[in-house]
């Protein structure tokens, strides 16, 4: 399995389109980045020899809901997001309740920059390098105790700075939960950045979650609090409509969504659609995780 290997290797670089456009440029939407680079101990490149989706693409067309239903509008109104100091508590089944200053968390574990695969529920896709640690590893960190079966995560709520909280467009805060074993799988990631810089706002800044072989908005931004559950934790667009977006979110181009299929995908800054790939195309590394489970049934 090429592409796992790789990860577990950490020896593949990224592709030279990757290192030319982190020497940046002027971009016709750029917002502003801040100038310093994360340090990353080495770079993996999950996409194959896909295409990077521009920065300017990625960091202005995105679901940020706390702010707006509009995908470019979030560049403008999450710019003055304050996120130092921000502080990520872990409560629930754990051996002690914890916090972590951002900043800290970002010492703790060697920063990696990985090139994936991103697919939104609503059917359109890009090619992102994130920089980040291993969820596995801030889980191991949180010591959970052997009754702990899910971790959940919180966004970060407060209403005068995300005004979409004031709307009843979602339950509020955001909530989001994985199986343990999927958080442990080496693919699944905390960022702090992406194109080799912190997150911008719009994009989840300080801290998000990233999992490639699942619908984008299985990947909470902005986190504020990690609870270990023993139980499967309620998810925001599971509460809202069940019936169309379930706890597991797989890419699937085998199960439609009620209102469109997801047999094929859009990728940003490309015209025509493209078939999606069974997980994102993370079926070899993904697949063990559900054998036995009905991917339709649990969708």
């Amino acid at each position: 399995i090429a592409g796992w290997a790789a990860l577990a290797a950490g020896v593949l670089a990224a592709p030279a389109g990757v290192s030319a456009f982190l020497r940046g440029g002027p971009a016709r939407r750029r917002p502003a980045v801040p100038p310093d680079r994360l340090a990353i101990a080495r770079r993996v490149n999950l996409a194959g020899d896909e295409k990077i989706t521009p920065f300017e693409e990625a960091s202005n067309y995105t679901n940020f809901y706390e702010f707006s239903t509009a995908k470019r509008d979030p560049t403008v109104l999450a710019r003055d997001l304050r996120t130092r100091p921000w502080t990520v508590t872990v409560d629930g089944l754990v051996k002690r309740p914890l916090a972590f200053e951002v900043d800290e968390l970002i010492r703790l574990f060697p920063i990696e920059e990985r090139v994936y695969r991103w697919r939104c529920v609503e059917a359109w896709s890009m090619v992102i390098p994130w920089v980040g640690f291993p969820l596995a590893d801030f889980v191991g960190k949180c010591d959970p105790l052997p009754a702990a079966r899910f971790v959940g995560f919180t966004t970060l709520y407060d209403p005068k700075q995300m005004p979409m909280q004031n709307d009843g467009v979602l339950p509020w805060p955001y909530v989001e939960g994985l199986r343990l074993d999927e958080a442990r799988h080496p693919l699944a990631l905390l960022a702090v950045g992406m194109y080799g810089a912190p997150l911008p706002p719009q994009n989840g800044a300080p801290l998000r979650l990233v999992i490639p072989w699942k619908y984008g908005f299985k990947s909470i931004k902005s986190i504020v609090k990690v609870t270990f559950h023993d139980k499967m934790p309620k998810s925001s667009w599971s509460k809202v409509q069940p019936g169309e977006y379930g706890f597991y979110a797989n890419v699937n181009p085998n199960v439609s969504h009620p209102r469109w299929s997801q047999a094929k995908e859009r990728r940003i800054g490309e015209g025509g659609k493209r078939p999606t790939l069974m997980f994102n195309g993370y079926r070899d590394e993904v697949q063990g995780l559900y054998a036995g489970l009905n991917l339709r049934k649990f969708y």
